[in-house]
């Protein structure tokens, strides 16, 4: 096991910054920033499979699935992080994406890292949260090797779900108990295997794309503009009237008024502007058409 861990990039040592402790707080942080800039061309590089992993997401949550994330330590802390943003950004209920980390929510700020190599607690948790062969999980583990995560995601094909791999090293551990693996190898850290920095923010940007674009996918924007939000404080209201505005050139009154008709849903609200349907008919519109707006719009303006 431990020639395994010598050979992972993420253990390597980086010899571009083997001095940091003599430099300048200036020329640190400029070292700091030319390692993170190699991130997003090491992400790029895992779109096909990032695709690959979108659109199985979609179809499962389309016919009733859910997302599972499980990680430890900072990979379980993005995963947890990424899974609950989902309600607010776009308005989904909080068990259709969620986070698990190693240790449980204690975990989340206080340092538990002996949790990744239980094998029995990842199983466990499998089994505790209600995996089913509806639903996708996906493991995160910068490298690759985290009992904890390959252990949950073993089980989780056990019960028939679809498992999807989030390592920063190739041919990892991990990788050979997936469906489908991302791994976006982003080079040596900038402190030798501190895989919170450039690791951690690779992770973070694979995570934004699955949930992003499968939610994109589900019809939960219309264009870019994010309109599955409930205006549930001051910021959210004010956001929903922006948007309700651009939407459908509504003016401010106006858009105020209908946001109020439809309890504060402002999807219903542009549904209703663009359309002239009331609160009910709207909203069995967008029912019909799977809660996708645009298609909604479409669909009820060809039948008027």
């Amino acid at each position: 096991m431990e020639q395994y861990f010598a050979g992972l990039t993420t253990e390597k040592i980086n010899p571009n910054t083997q001095m940091i402790d003599e430099c300048t707080t200036e020329q640190m942080l400029q070292l700091l920033n030319q390692e993170d800039a190699k991130v997003p061309a090491a992400v790029a590089a895992e779109i096909p499979q990032i695709g690959k992993a979108v659109d199985v997401l979609h179809q499962l949550l389309k016919n009733g699935g859910r997302m599972f994330y499980i990680g430890a330590g900072t990979s379980g802390r993005l995963g947890v992080l990424d899974a609950s943003e989902c309600p607010p950004t776009f308005g989904v209920d909080p068990s259709l994406v969620q986070g698990h980390i190693a240790g449980g929510d204690m975990a989340l700020r206080v340092a538990v890292e002996g949790f990744e190599d239980s094998a029995e607690e990842g199983m466990a948790l499998i089994d505790r949260v209600g995996v089913t062969a509806k639903d996708a999980v996906i493991g995160i583990s910068a490298s690759g090797s985290a009992s904890f995560v390959i252990a949950g995601l073993q089980r989780a094909a056990e019960l028939g779900a679809v498992t999807i791999g989030v390592a920063n090293n190739k041919g990892s551990r991990l990788e050979s108990v997936c469906d489908i693996c991302i791994a976006p190898v982003v080079g040596p850290e900038f402190i030798t295997g501190s895989t919170r920095l450039k690791a951690g923010t690779a992770q973070k940007l694979v995570l934004n794309m699955l949930t992003t674009c499968t939610m994109i996918k589900l019809g939960k924007t219309y264009n870019n503009l994010m309109v599955d939000l409930k205006a549930s404080n001051k910021k959210l209201y004010d956001r929903s009237l922006r948007i309700i505005k651009v939407a459908t050139g509504a003016d401010n009154e106006t858009a105020a008024k209908y946001l109020e008709l439809a309890s504060m849903n402002c999807k219903l609200a542009i549904l209703m502007i663009k359309t002239g349907l009331d609160a009910k008919k709207a909203e069995r519109a967008l029912q019909e058409n799977d809660g996708n707006l645009k298609m909604a719009i479409r669909t009820t303006n060809k039948v008027v």
